[in-house]
């Protein structure tokens, strides 16, 4: 009797120990999590929250840091389990309602994500980075509207944010704001010189103004910054073309079709530049081929047939003249010089 007693003894004082073990260890893990998430360690972030929440699965801060974690180390399966589970529990938590519609922003479902970010909004509604968030799932669905309205709201929450300027020029651009879109850009440059492709949207701006000597300089100062982006040097060679400053555009345009050999704007643009400058042989591969990219587009065959009667090549040219007028004739509204680059 004495010696199973005494065995029951042991086994109880291993269990408290055991017991005790693990509420030392909890803090542990909370604090390396934490710092691990500080330090953008996100994978010893995941590793010290899953052990965590085998040890305290009711810890509202433990079930935040795993969600945060598999977030950012892009463990999406796991993060929706975890989040779903989360909000269950904790229903009224604005953290985990912001980082599940971040997750499911990650995994292309931007409905779900609207619908937990927008939760998350009217739980918290003074922390600027939800509306952020939800504005750029709206940008993703081309909502330029709506995303200009949460970009307004999280603007109002935080004024310093020079990307938030930004993207709200960019819900202004494609809503027909151009001259408030010019402000925004205006306003993250002044905050932030060096924020992200800020000349370029810039640039952009102005160019859709018409003020392509003020776009010029906008984009000669993105090309400091990003000399090899193709984008950037087709916007600059375009409103080069505009002002008529054709050698620096045959450059630029030349570097961006080299760089970006599928994007037939740029292309018809050096095509035009060459026979502008008087090289119509020139002209025909640039223009050729941007009839390959963009069949349907008028003025690239009406450019080609210019070029070609140019080089003396009457029949050839007679025939783009042909195709240039029927697909003028079946696109009405649209077609026809406004179709493509402006001529």
């Amino acid at each position: 009797m004495l010696v199973r007693a005494f065995a029951l003894l042991v086994m109880f004082l291993a269990l408290c120990g055991s017991a005790w073990g693990q509420e030392q260890k909890l803090p542990e893990l909370l604090r390396d999590g934490r710092q691990a998430l500080q330090a953008n360690g996100f994978s010893r972030a995941a590793r010290d929250f899953s052990q965590a929440i085998l040890l305290a699965p009711e810890n509202l801060e433990v079930n935040r840091g795993l969600l945060l974690s598999d977030l950012q180390v892009g463990r999406m399966d796991e993060a929706v389990r975890v989040g779903r589970a989360a909000v269950a529990k904790w229903p009224k938590d604005a953290q985990l309602q912001h980082w599940l519609g971040l997750v499911y922003f990650k995994e292309g479902q931007n409905s779900d994500a609207l619908k937990w970010l927008r939760g998350s909004g009217q739980l918290a509604p003074t922390v600027a980075d939800v509306p952020f968030d939800t504005a750029l799932v709206l940008l993703s669905d081309t909502n330029y509207s709506d995303a200009a309205i949460e970009l307004e709201k999280a603007i109002r929450l935080d004024s310093k944010s020079a990307l938030a300027h930004v993207l709200l020029g960019r819900a202004y651009q494609n809503t027909n704001r151009t001259v408030q879109a010019v402000e925004q850009f205006q306003t993250a440059l002044w905050l932030e010189p060096a924020v992200s492709l800020g000349h370029y949207h810039l640039g952009f701006a102005y160019a859709s103004l018409g003020r392509n000597q003020e776009a010029i300089a906008e984009f000669e100062k993105e090309m400091q910054r990003s000399p090899s982006n193709p984008q950037v040097l087709f916007q600059l060679g375009h409103c080069e073309l505009e002002a008529g400053l054709w050698s620096r555009a045959t450059e630029h345009l030349k570097q961006a079709a080299q760089l970006d050999p599928g994007n037939a704007d740029a292309l018809y643009d050096l095509g035009k530049t060459l026979l502008l400058r008087g090289d119509a042989e020139g002209a025909l591969i640039p223009l050729r081929r941007a009839i390959e990219l963009k069949p349907s587009n008028p003025s690239a065959h009406y450019q080609l047939a210019r070029a070609l009667e140019k080089s003396g090549k009457k029949e050839a040219a007679e025939q783009e003249l042909a195709t240039f007028a029927a697909l003028k004739k079946m696109q009405p509204a649209t077609g026809g010089m406004a179709a493509g680059p402006v001529q």
